[in-house]
């Protein structure tokens, strides 16, 4: 406690410096040692005051070594908030909320077809349908992570591992308790077809960024496994899935086969585009992409071009097929959606292809992936 309190001899000899008009007289001895860091967090919360003024007491100097002590290991609260936090980000938000909207729209409009067949039963075997989704969807997009940790540093500095916030072993075993959940999921409630496609996506998802296979190296393997896994399987399966729990037969509906062409297309788009904010990562481990290849300008104009095509077929079908679709809603809804991306390309273009602009461009896709499935049991 000596240490905090104010030395007098100093005070006084400045004190009757400044009554004379003479300067301080120099102390004698070694010069003071270097101020504690205890010392200086009590100067930040006292500033210093003529040596006059009242000085600290016993219960100042307890007061900031309390506070000083303080500052010691975070508790126990922060680090789970923060470990929570790292394995929501490991889980990649974006791909979860396009997987969970997914699922609900193609399991209302299966209960849509067949209201008469609806009953309580089926919500929790939705539910537990879609953690199984969520678990597949978390093992693909944390096992890239695991394996793009240098390539992420520079692309996506702010994921967990690239960041630090999660190690390498850590993320193992979320990846496995998320594959070894998801199957044990679908393998006790949805049989052996709905298991194998299941199976079939987290194959597929391992191919994608595991040595050898490697495949998200090449643009044709990586944009097909893509638009399969969230195109294809999840469409047709959850649809199936759900027919299956309502006791019927597969059948497909009009509505169902548009939007699992439509998500098809839709996939290869992000597929193609989601390399963009990634360019400099991947010219740096001379990853090979379409971005890379042919420009970011190039590759942002193809994929809109995909989209607006996408959604003109959209209007086209509704106008061909008015028995099997609201006309009222196909139309109106994809040509405003028609007119957002048209839109965002041309926002992209003004800011000449910066880093922010392209990732929100990517982003706005994202956005319209989301708007369809929202839509989709409306039409």
């Amino acid at each position: 406690m000596a240490s905090l309190a104010s030395p007098p001899l100093p005070c006084r000899a400045a004190a009757t410096a400044s009554r004379s008009g003479r300067p301080a007289p120099r102390l004698l001895g070694p010069p003071p040692p270097p101020a504690s860091p205890l010392l200086s967090s009590a100067s930040a919360l006292f500033p210093r005051a003529p040596c006059n003024a009242a000085r600290w007491s016993r219960r100042d100097a307890v007061r900031v070594c309390s506070q000083a002590g303080a500052a010691g290991p975070a508790p126990l609260s922060k680090t789970l908030s923060d470990l929570k936090d790292s394995c929501w980000r490991f889980l990649r938000p974006h791909t979860i909320r396009g997987t969970a909207l997914g699922s609900i729209a193609l399991v209302a409009r299966a209960l849509i077809e067949n209201p008469q067949l609806i009953n309580w039963w089926l919500v929790f075997k939705a539910f537990y349908g879609l953690v199984a989704l969520i678990c597949g969807n978390g093992y693909i997009v944390g096992i890239n992570q695991i394996y793009d940790i240098r390539i992420d540093k520079v692309n996506k500095p702010y994921l967990p591992i690239a960041a630090g916030d999660l190690s390498v072993q850590t993320a193992w075993l979320l990846v496995v308790l998320f594959a070894a959940a998801g199957f044990s999921i679908v393998v006790t409630n949805f049989g052996p077809f709905i298991t194998s496609l299941y199976c079939l996506g987290l194959f597929l998802g391992t191919i994608y960024s595991v040595p050898p296979f490697r495949l998200k190296r090449y643009p044709v393997a990586a944009f097909l496994i893509i638009a399969t896994v969230r195109g294809f399987l999840l469409n047709f399966g959850v649809y199936y899935a759900t027919r299956a729990a309502l006791g019927l037969t597969f059948q497909w509906s009009s509505p169902v086969a548009f939007i699992t062409c439509f998500v098809t297309l839709f996939a290869l788009v992000i597929a193609i585009t989601k390399d963009l904010p990634d360019v400099e990562g991947d010219r740096k481990y001379q990853i090979s992409t379409l971005a890379t290849k042919l420009g970011v300008r190039n590759i942002a104009f193809l994929g809109s071009g995909l989209l607006i095509a996408n959604y003109v077929a959209a209007i086209a079908v509704a106008f061909l097929m008015p028995q099997a679709f609201r006309r009222t809603v196909m139309v109106p809804v994809h040509a405003a959606l028609a007119v957002g991306i048209i839109f965002q390309t041309w926002v992209l273009e003004q800011a000449k292809y910066t880093k922010d602009a392209i990732s929100q461009y990517y982003r706005f896709i994202w956005n319209l992936f989301y708007a369809e499935y929202i839509f989709f049991p409306l039409i």
